[in-house]
């Protein structure tokens, strides 16, 4: 993986104009930005309103008037009730876009995709093979904005019925829905009355007869009393036809007859014949969308002007999109806001900006505005709050959704094949293939292989134009790095592995062996049953002993199907699992920062040596075919018709599981063992995770950077386990508060905890006091060296070590304490009864707070070592503190030197291991001049002894600190 809107369509139901329903995940319209409507407020003004071209913002409210044909009371009432019920409607959010937070819930500012307008002789051209170019404007033909698309054209007629076209992700659906809004706040002047109608709705309604005033009146109740006005509209009047892919139409007149009356009740496709052939109301004005293919639908001479919707062709309008995105005002750090400062989302943006700049693919990916969408939901998974039960497979599930959700490849297909389906079985395909082969770049023999395998008939052919016009832009883009140019690649490449993973799930991939055994199974188990009959009464007439052996077969040959589909079943389990474990990937960053990583412009995943890895990594891969797995999952995608068997789910995990159980084992580095628990994450299965990671008893992530992201992943695989962990080690993690609130349910299944490291500060040790509070805590050893606590956390800590009875080990090496920390901590230490060891050196801490810690140290009950080395203190106190350790009186023994006595202190070893570890993290002046005191020690107390032994201890000694240091 090395980097990783649209909007969906409208759908407008029956009974748009009557009562108002709450929002909820059935309305599958993405928005742009959203004016949130508070009771039966009046219509007024947007308060945030850019656009790119022809803008007609700042234009006021819609008055009370409406030109010369609504100038009745009645009227003008209706149109008003009728604005307020779309702007209520179109405003609303989906559940896939309300899951982000308030930074996509505001209203934020739409930017338009750029319109160019083509002519009938470019539109009967023939495209490129694969249709993946974006094709150059052509010459005079400036780009169009929304308020020009009825301008008179280049001859000055007037323009009543213009067509936009665009593949799928270009942002049809969010062009149609500004248009309506604009209506709506009276930035669309030249319309008096607009009615928008979804061509997928009509279609529903099959052939079943009405007129227009009907479909019109059940959508809009308020039109109801002004219907008799609409044959004297003229081209005040607007309809926006949606989606003109879901209708067959016929425009011959043996398949659809002439109709001008209104009132008349047809087919609904005949109505919009008849409307589009300009016989009923022949002066409205009329907007259609719909994607390339069924553009021939339409005869050219009742179409004025075509529009294609290109997307974001400028990166410019690409940047502006992410700084509207991200720059939201009113965005706080509320749950499900988009927890950044200021200062950190302007690092956001200006990181992105400079990548779209100088990285070219992740530009041409965000060409599609869909994808755009995509980056900033993935940006907001990954820096942002994320709620409870979001993974990143459910962002890309419901990336598709979002664009494919009732999407059909050919309405005029009695297949009636879901446009995903046919894209998890084309696209899928070539994504696998391109992980099993490790490779990204494809040429255009391998798409073509892709997408015609398999096809023998006409009607097959025809579906494959179909989805190279509409569809493959969407999954592939020419690739513009130097050295593949005139390759291939998925639009973004976390794409391929999220397809691949589909494309095994939905059980695609099959072998000969396995096509073949199907159909054999499939025809034994029909005649199966009147086979055996039969061989049963004749076994019982002739004395045939081979009858037997041929009614046994005809039971085993479906068992045997079913154990050779189990083996590829683990087969996959297998190949999943060593993706997960290559050790080639171990010193890659984790998944979760090459995906970062990728879109914000920083180069990876590296290796070990920092340069770049030859082999293609693809490390999400079996993370999604977990996601996919998971419940919520397969509910979407069932709705995308991507339906995944609850028994084959099962008889997945079941073997994935038994691949994790042998090779899940194994001591993993830390960004690995992470990318492991994130593939339980996605997985969403309790059980399964408790199962799998019941044999884990060492949870090490150092070097690991926890994002809040990170710890909620930590924490929801984690905290529910039952049985303890022996060590949990979150050393160099850059690690807040709020990371320990979020992992303290993993922190008090922990024997030894290591917190070192971590820049944690005063205000962090109240989250640590509560820990040690806690009932259910066992810490025996807690490492806390290498951070700022300074004293005020030390006073915060003694309240958590006064109630705590696990706590054995206590590490607060380099911690800032000063005389006072270690003078509270003198005072303090008697409340704490099992304590056993207490480091604290290298804390600037002089003679006077020193003596007073180890005479208390020395009353103590169960304490049996203080570490005092690398402070402040004089000779005469480093010997009065040996001399104090040197007592026979029992208590705790005081490390304060290399030396004890004339003789090499037993724990010289542990303060040269302590400087070895930190030299880069400590002030190498200061740690200089105590190595120098400890040298001094050692070099005193070689000549002060007689004793052969102890000399040669003391000048090996001394030798390991030349050689360490």
């Amino acid at each position: 993986m090395r980097w990783g809107c649209h909007l969906p369509r409208a759908s407008w139901g029956p009974g748009l104009g009557r009562v108002l329903q709450p929002a909820d995940e059935r309305i599958p319209f993405l928005i742009h930005w959203s004016w949130p409507l508070k009771g039966e407020r009046p219509l007024g003004p947007p308060r945030a309103f850019i656009r790119h071209h022809g803008s007609s913002a700042g234009s006021g409210p819609p008055s009370g008037r409406h030109g010369q044909l609504f100038q009745g009371i009645a009227a003008a009432e209706a149109i008003q009730r009728h604005r307020q019920n779309l702007a209520e409607w179109f405003s609303r959010l989906p559940r896939e876009e309300r899951q982000f937070g308030p930074t996509f819930a505001l209203d934020t500012v739409h930017v338009d995709p750029v319109i160019r307008e083509s002519t009938p002789d470019e539109l009967l051209r023939p495209l490129a093979e694969l249709a993946l170019e974006h094709q150059p404007p052509s010459a005079g033909l400036p780009p169009l904005a929304l308020s020009q698309l009825f301008d008179p054209d280049a001859c000055g007629r007037r323009v009543q019925t213009v067509v936009l076209y665009g593949t799928v992700g270009t942002g049809k659906s969010t062009l149609v829905r500004k248009m309506v809004l604009d209506w709506c706040y009276g930035q669309l002047p030249a319309f008096e009355l607009l009615i928008p109608f979804s061509c997928e709705d009509l279609s529903s309604l099959g052939p079943a007869p009405a007129s227009l005033c009907q479909l019109v009146a059940q959508r809009y109740t308020p039109l109801k009393e002004i219907l008799p006005l609409m044959a004297t509209a003229g081209s005040c009047l607007l309809f926006v036809l949606h989606g003109l892919e879901h209708l067959n139409l016929d425009f011959r007149l043996a398949g659809t007859g002439l109709c001008s009356d209104p009132e008349e009740s047809e087919a609904p496709a005949a109505i919009i014949v008849n409307l589009l052939r300009k016989y009923m109301l022949p002066e409205a004005s009329i907007l259609v969308t719909t994607r390339p293919s069924a553009i021939g639908r339409i005869p050219s001479k009742y179409v004025g002007r075509y529009g294609e919707i290109c997307g974001f062709s400028d990166t410019n309008l690409q940047k502006l999109y992410f700084q509207l995105r991200f720059k939201q005002p009113d965005c706080g750090h509320g749950a499900g806001g988009f927890s950044a400062t200021p200062a950190q989302r302007d690092h956001l943006v200006q990181m992105l900006s400079r990548n779209l700049e100088g990285h070219h693919q992740i530009a041409t990916a965000c060409f599609l505005p869909s994808y755009c969408w995509l980056v900033c939901a993935t940006l907001h998974f990954l820096h942002a709050p994320t709620p409870a039960g979001q993974t990143l497979t459910s962002i890309y599930t419901s990336f598709l959704h979002l664009n494919f959700s009732g999407e059909m490849l050919d309405s005029t297909d009695p297949s009636k094949l879901s446009l995903m389906a046919y894209a998890a079985r084309t696209m899928g395909k070539l994504a696998y293939e391109g992980v099993s082969s490790r490779k990204t770049y494809f040429s255009e023999e391998d798409v073509r292989g892709c997408l015609e395998a398999g096809i023998q008939t006409e009607e097959e052919f025809q579906l494959l134009h179909v989805f190279r016009r509409d569809a493959l832009r969407f999954f592939l883009a020419p690739c513009v790095e130097p050295g593949h140019l005139g390759t291939f690649v998925f639009t973004v490449p976390a794409m391929q592995e999220y397809l691949a993973a589909l494309y095994i799930v939905l059980g695609l991939r099959k072998t000969t062996l396995q096509r073949v055994g199907k159909e054999v199974a499939e025809l034994v188990g029909r005649v199966g049953e009147d086979v055996s009959l039969v061989l049963g009464i004749m076994a019982k007439l002739l004395p045939l002993r081979a009858l037997p052996l041929l009614f046994n077969l005809l039971k085993v040959v479906p068992r045997v199907f079913g154990r050779v589909v189990g083996k590829s079943r683990e087969a996959v389990a297998q190949a999943m699992v060593l993706e997960m474990f290559r050790e080639e990937d171990y010193y890659n960053d984790d998944v979760l920062d090459q995906m970062g990583a990728s879109i914000l412009g920083v180069e990876g995943p590296r290796c070990r040596s920092d340069e770049p890895t030859e082999d293609e990594v693809f490390e999400l891969f079996p993370m999604f075919m977990g996601g996919l797995l998971s419940a919520h999952n397969r509910v979407v995608l069932a709705q995308l018709g991507c339906p995944i068997k609850t028994l084959d789910a099962l008889e997945n995990a079941q073997a994935i599981k038994k691949k994790l159980g042998k090779l899940g084992r194994q001591v993993l580095p830390p960004s690995e063992l992470l990318d492991h628990l994130f593939f339980h994450y996605e997985f969403q299965n309790q059980r399964f995770s408790a199962e799998v990671l019941s044999s884990l008893r060492q949870l090490s992530l150092a070097g690991v950077r926890m994002t809040p992201l990170k710890c909620m992943v930590v924490a929801a695989v984690l905290g529910s386990g039952r049985h303890a962990l022996d060590e949990v080690n979150f050393a160099s993690c850059q690690l807040d508060p709020a990371g320990l609130r979020t992992l303290r349910p993993v922190f008090l299944r922990a024997r030894k905890l290591g917190l070192q490291l971590n820049s944690l500060g005063p205000e962090a040790c109240r989250d640590l006091r509560d820990l040690l509070l806690h009932d259910q805590c066992q810490v025996t050893t807690l490492r806390l060296s290498n951070n700022p606590l300074t004293a005020a956390g030390v006073a915060l800590l003694v309240e958590g070590l006064a109630g705590n009875t696990s706590l054995k080990h206590l590490s607060l090496l380099h911690t800032g304490l000063g005389d006072e920390g270690l003078e509270l901590l003198a005072a303090q230490l008697d409340r704490n009864q099992q304590l056993q060891e207490l480091n604290v050196a290298y804390n600037g801490a002089g003679d006077t707070a020193a003596l007073a810690l180890a005479k208390a140290a020395r009353e103590h009950p169960s304490l049996e070592l203080l570490h005092l080395y690398f402070n402040e203190l004089s000779s005469e106190c480093r010997q009065a503190l040996r001399d104090l350790g040197s007592t026979t009186e029992g208590g705790a023994r005081v490390v304060v030197s290399l030396t004890e006595g004339t003789a090499a202190s037993e724990y010289w070893s542990v303060i040269l291991g302590e400087v070895q570890r930190n030299l880069n993290s400590w002030d190498r002046g200061r740690v200089r001049r105590h190595l120098e005191l400890l040298l001094r020690d050692l070099e005193d107390n070689r000549g002060a002894t007689l004793n052969p032994w102890r000399k040669a201890q003391l000048l090996r000694v001394e030798g390991e600190m030349f050689l360490g240091h």
